[in-house]
């Protein structure tokens, strides 16, 4: 998906493109451009879900002004891992560890939506900086949308979908990791515009670390 910010004031407000099911028990996978007062930079916020379960935050500072032009935001979906793009480059992943007891979200098919909503309590500054209606509208502008998707028809899908066949592209050997240059580009991104990482924060988990940021 090509995504245009928000331009000017956009504090208070998120513009969301995600995978999700649906119930209390949905998976989901997010990216979300936290708006933000015109020059000061801009955060992306990325979490996963799975069976209703989140507090997987990672953001990040930008290193571009997403209000100036479109830009790439794809999310890569298999049964080995999640990878978050931004412009090809890779800025997270969160790999498959389900056989070491670690909910991984490969059991619900999931659509993909876009939006732009109101979360002044918490998108800038922590909740410190209010949206401003006086603003309104805010437009966030998506174009060229590409879903390249096994297609879910019930429960029958999680197997065929993660079948290792020619059609399924996306389980290829190829898919299953990251390449060398694609594990230098993460660790730039990460190493330079990454804010927050829910992995470090001891306080928050008491020491009780969750088990994936170990592996």
């Amino acid at each position: 998906m090509l995504i245009k910010l928000v331009p000017g004031n956009s504090a208070g407000t998120v513009t969301a493109y995600y995978l999700s099911s649906t119930g209390p028990k949905h998976d989901e996978i997010d990216f979300e451009l936290l708006g933000n007062l015109s020059g000061q930079p801009y955060t992306v916020h990325t979490n996963v879900y799975t069976q209703g379960i989140g507090n997987k935050e990672q953001q990040f500072h930008l290193w571009f002004d997403p209000t100036a032009d479109f830009h790439n935001y794809t999310i890569h979906w298999n049964p080995s891992q999640i990878v978050w793009f931004i412009d090809r480059l890779p800025i997270r992943v969160f790999r498959n560890y389900k056989s070491k007891g670690i909910a991984y979200p490969n059991q619900q098919g999931m659509r993909a939506y876009s939006s732009i909503w109101d979360a002044d309590n918490w998108a800038t500054q922590g909740g410190r900086v209010k949206t401003d209606w006086h603003s309104a509208p805010s437009i966030a502008r998506f174009q060229r949308f590409r879903a390249r998707a096994c297609k879910w028809n019930g429960p029958v899908s999680i197997s065929q979908c993660a079948s290792n066949s020619h059609a399924n592209w996306w389980t290829s050997l190829v898919y299953s990791k990251l390449s060398h240059s694609q594990i230098g580009q993460m660790m730039w991104v990460r190493k330079n515009y990454m804010i927050y990482n829910y992995c470090t924060d001891y306080r928050r988990f008491n020491g009780n670390m969750p088990l994936e940021c170990s592996l």
